[in-house]
């Protein structure tokens, strides 16, 4: 499972969904989707402006957790 940390970066720079999508020239709704998880794929483009607006690793964006066997 990819695990998208959005949340934790607009926390740690006290930064709106709203604020991170005007200067990420991303949708609302995007950002949203993003934020809660609900997202089923991200462009590419996206992460390079939210690294852009955040000055961060895409691994400080995205996290890779194993799925528990069965």
């Amino acid at each position: 499972m990819i695990k998208v940390k959005l949340s934790d970066l607009l926390g740690k720079h006290k930064m709106t969904q709203k604020a991170l999508a005007d200067l990420a020239n991303i949708r609302p709704a995007t950002v949203s989707q993003m934020y809660y998880e609900e997202t089923k794929r991200i462009d590419v483009r996206h992460l390079s402006n939210i690294c852009k607006v955040f000055n961060c690793e895409i691994s400080d964006l995205l996290e890779y957790i194993p799925d528990e066997e069965e």
